[in-house]
């Protein structure tokens, strides 16, 4: 899969915190309302966010398995893990091995993933998942929706631009890109899950301008690759670069959480 580095994942794990569903995370901690111990199989996971946020919703005694490709990511998630969690790592590929990635476990969980796999990985996640009647937590699916202010004339034209970028290969195959936070819950709902719902929109205020500066260059640089003409990319990063330095640049990006639960319904 494709990586993300840990200055960017840390700069995103605080609005992707502030951002995260109080309904799906309220369903969460239900599920497991008075158990004593849990283990948790976290895939991609980073620098280890999902971890650090939900910890606290979670059984008293946890022993969390870190799954990623990279060995960095993983002495940093690690390394960053919360007092009272044991914390193992596997640094292994996911789309090659996602069946070994989650091995036995109570809970799998998930962050700004789903997008990026293929429709055959999501069916393998979704046959796992029933075979060990395991519930997921899959949180911040990018959903394509971007609200931009103040507007720009170039806005669709490179927002479309991406959304189309987010559909290719990210080491999975084609990926599902923003479909993936409709498919999922209905793939999920099909054999057997109920499944629990919530917005978690990232809602970037004038003050997020680094957060922002990094979202307009990664933009700019899918929609090329797409092929958007360089002039028009310029005119736009330019005007949008200066709408965040002056002050003015408010940003919505859509996401959506979900929990999905076994209910033996087949």
């Amino acid at each position: 899969m494709s990586g993300f580095s840990a200055q960017w994942l840390t700069l995103r794990e605080a609005y992707d915190r502030r951002a995260r569903s109080r309904t799906v995370l309220d369903a969460l901690a239900a599920a497991f309302a008075g158990a004593q111990s849990i283990a948790v199989t976290d895939l991609g996971c980073g620098t280890g966010s999902t971890m650090r946020a939900i910890t606290g919703l979670l059984p008293p005694r946890q022993q969390w398995r870190l799954v990623d490709n990279d060995a960095t990511l993983l002495a940093l998630a690690a390394a960053a893990a919360p007092d009272g969690v044991q914390a193992t790592t596997l640094a292994v590929d996911i789309a090659q091995h996602l069946e070994q990635a989650i091995g036995e476990t109570d809970l799998v969980t998930m962050s700004a993933l789903l997008d990026l796999v293929s429709a055959g990985w999501l069916g393998r996640l979704v046959a796992t998942l029933v075979r060990l009647e395991r519930p997921l937590y899959a949180a911040l699916n990018y959903d394509g929706e971007v609200a931009l202010t103040p507007p720009s004339r170039h806005d669709a034209t490179v927002i479309a631009a991406v959304n189309r970028h987010q559909l290719t290969d990210k080491g999975f195959g084609p990926a599902l890109g923003p479909g993936a936070a409709r498919l999922t819950p209905e793939h999920l709902r099909r054999d057997g899950f109920a499944v629990f719902e919530g917005r978690s929109d990232w809602m970037l205020g004038t003050d997020a301008r680094a957060i922002q500066m990094e979202l307009l260059a990664g933009w700019a640089a899918a929609a090329g690759e797409i092929g958007v003409d360089a002039g028009v990319l310029d005119a736009w990063l330019a005007e949008r670069s200066d709408h965040v330095a002056a002050g003015h640049s408010e940003m919505r990006v859509g996401h959506v959480d979900f929990l999905a639960t076994p209910t033996g319904r087949r």
